[in-house]
């Protein structure tokens, strides 16, 4: 079992997939930090100064429950999901570009006129087909 496991684990897909999402997870920190840390500031500085991070609608203020415990607030932040959203709008127009690209690539590579047969080839063929009469 371990050997089927390994040698389905080393197939060049997986292996490839494996290395797709390692990639795709550090490009998602960098849509991150380039979401958070560079784009949102600008914009929150031309909206008042408003850090979108920090919008939330309180539903229940942090306080003391009926049973003495501290309780913790209640919010709904919605600054993080424009964040969220931003970030996801970020990468799914990369992704796009990637795939337009490479389908580009490959309809150039399509329209490519197939190799023509080389003199000498045709030449074998032709006396080929003469020994065989």
């Amino acid at each position: 079992m371990f050997k089927e496991f390994r040698d389905f684990a080393m197939r060049g897909n997986v292996v490839d997939l494996a290395v797709g999402v390692i990639i795709g997870a550090a490009f998602g920190t960098i849509v991150s930090s380039l979401v958070d840390d560079i784009i949102m500031p600008p914009i929150g500085l031309a909206l008042a100064g408003i850090d979108f991070a920090k919008l939330a609608v309180v539903l229940r203020p942090a306080g003391v429950g009926p049973d003495g415990a501290e309780q913790a607030a209640v919010v709904i932040a919605y600054g993080k999901f424009i964040n969220a959203v931003i970030k996801f709008t970020i990468v799914a127009w990369v992704l796009f570009l990637v795939i337009k690209a490479m389908n580009t690539l490959k309809k150039k590579e399509e329209s490519l006129p197939a190799a023509a047969t080389p003199e000498d080839v045709l030449l074998l063929r032709e006396i080929r087909d003469s020994l065989k009469k």
